[in-house]
């Protein structure tokens, strides 16, 4: 596993745990904390030209979460 993908893991692991913890996880709130406390290569800004989780950090978030976590579109959350 090389360092890069060790990383991606890392982000997504610290979500689920923000997310056990807290039982929901704001989209809009948590890209900016993995952008303070990993750094940018872990976000991007999207076409609307908002900041967005990186995908190979979101295709990992979504292996290792629980199934009865859900993502509410309406609310832009993992709960």
């Amino acid at each position: 596993m090389t360092k890069n993908v060790k990383k991606f893991k890392q982000v997504a692991n610290y979500m689920l745990n923000e997310l056990t913890t807290n039982g929901v996880l704001y989209q809009n709130e948590i890209v900016y904390i993995i952008a303070d406390k990993f750094g940018e290569e872990f976000v991007y800004n999207n076409e609307r030209g908002n900041l967005a989780i990186e995908k190979k950090v979101l295709d990992i978030f979504k292996k290792i979460r629980p199934k009865e976590i859900v993502w509410d579109q309406r609310e832009r959350c993992w709960r």
